[in-house]
């Protein structure tokens, strides 16, 4: 019942390569609160199978927020690790503040648990539109806005302070997507809705390149989009390939390539995450002579200039905008899998296991 205790069950990690549910009891939702069931979550592969596997950085180190540095030798997360996710769609079945009624259906982050105990003064809560499929919410709250916080910084370094739309630093220009999973394939459809006068997805898996295809962008390997941006791409002032690289795989040879598809003083805008060394990543030849930039685009850090005017609830209204036109096309092409709750441990360690071609796995909720 809506008003008394329950258990909650929450997928986690309980050692490396061991996925586990683990289980607290929940109270029940107090004034100002509203208490939510989960119906579907989704797995953000390139953060989640960081701790399946042991490699993520928290594992080894504490990050120190006041000096923006990580501590060595003092982990800041340890197995068991009770909680992951953070793309998670859910229904109000006890609604005690204002603005909520029980049977909403919101996007938000409260990790792979089968329900949450939300504070909307606190949480980032979204009501999906009427008519849309509740499973795309899974993208609202998170996912979607760590792809527009990159169109961002690209309209903030065209714009600064006075960006005009999101999008608007793309718009007419040539644009390369460096990988093809859910993050690159949000920023190219991002880029789109933008104006940019062409797209390209670089992957080099064909499975990925096809879904690419599918959702209506060009898509090409490594290798073949460097040759692509130094041939078609050219300006009598600005030289030759792209002005901006949108950086989403975490390979530091594949932010080489990024570097040698940029025209002269283009920028590498980089939303990978690295866990490993940087050895294919060499500053002294295209970076040095070219005069390129990188720029990390996080979904904590909004641009500078912009920042007070751009926030990650502004920017899950524009994931919100999107989905509204290409919610179809990402229904079908992107979510890979829908895989039962129930059956996620099994699923993750034949994730890992076998490494199977997948895009964005979701977990539905019985």
């Amino acid at each position: 019942m809506p008003h008394e205790h329950r258990h909650i069950r929450s997928l986690g990690v309980e050692r490396p390569h061991e996925p586990y549910f683990f289980g607290y009891d929940e109270g029940p939702a107090g004034d100002g609160q509203v208490r939510l069931d989960l119906l579907y979550t989704g797995l953000s592969a390139g953060t989640e199978l960081t701790f399946l596997k042991g490699s993520n950085p928290y594992l080894h180190s504490r990050w120190d927020d006041w000096q923006g540095l990580f501590i060595p030798g003092e982990p800041s997360a340890h197995f068991p690790v009770n909680f992951l996710g953070y793309m998670e769609v859910a229904k109000v079945i006890d609604a005690r503040a204002p603005g909520f009624r029980n049977g909403d259906v919101l996007a938000t982050t409260f990790g792979h648990k089968t329900g949450h105990t939300a504070n909307p003064a606190h949480d980032l809560l979204l009501k999906m539109p009427e008519g849309m499929d509740p499973i795309l919410g899974i993208f609202v709250a998170q996912m979607g806005p760590i792809a527009a916080n990159g169109i961002l910084h690209a309209d903030a370094d065209q714009f600064g302070a006075g960006v005009p739309s999101l999008g608007a630093g793309v718009e007419g220009r040539p644009v390369l997507v460096w990988g093809g999973g859910t993050v690159g394939l949000f920023c190219a459809m991002f880029a789109r809705q933008g104006g940019a006068s062409e797209i390209v997805v670089v992957d080099p898996s064909p499975f990925r390149q096809d879904i690419a295809r599918k959702m209506g962008f060009i898509a090409m390997g490594e290798d073949e989009a460097v040759r692509y941006a130094k041939t078609a791409w050219h300006h009598k002032a600005g030289g030759r390939g792209a002005e901006y690289v949108f950086q989403t795989r975490a390979r530091s040879d594949s932010l080489h390539r990024c570097l040698q598809a940029l025209r002269p003083q283009g920028t590498v805008i980089d939303l990978a995450f690295y866990q490993g060394g940087m050895d294919g990543a060499r500053l002294g030849e295209e970076f040095h002579h070219n005069g390129l930039a990188i720029r990390c685009a996080q979904i904590n850090r909004m641009p500078r200039p912009v920042a007070h005017a751009w926030d990650q609830r502004r920017l899950a209204q524009e994931t919100l905008r999107l989905l509204a036109a290409e919610g179809d096309l990402i229904r079908r092409h992107m979510i890979t899998h829908v895989v039962p709750y129930n059956d996620a441990p099994d699923f993750l360690r034949r994730l890992v296991a076998e490494r199977p071609d997948f895009l964005q796995i979701v977990f539905e909720a019985a």
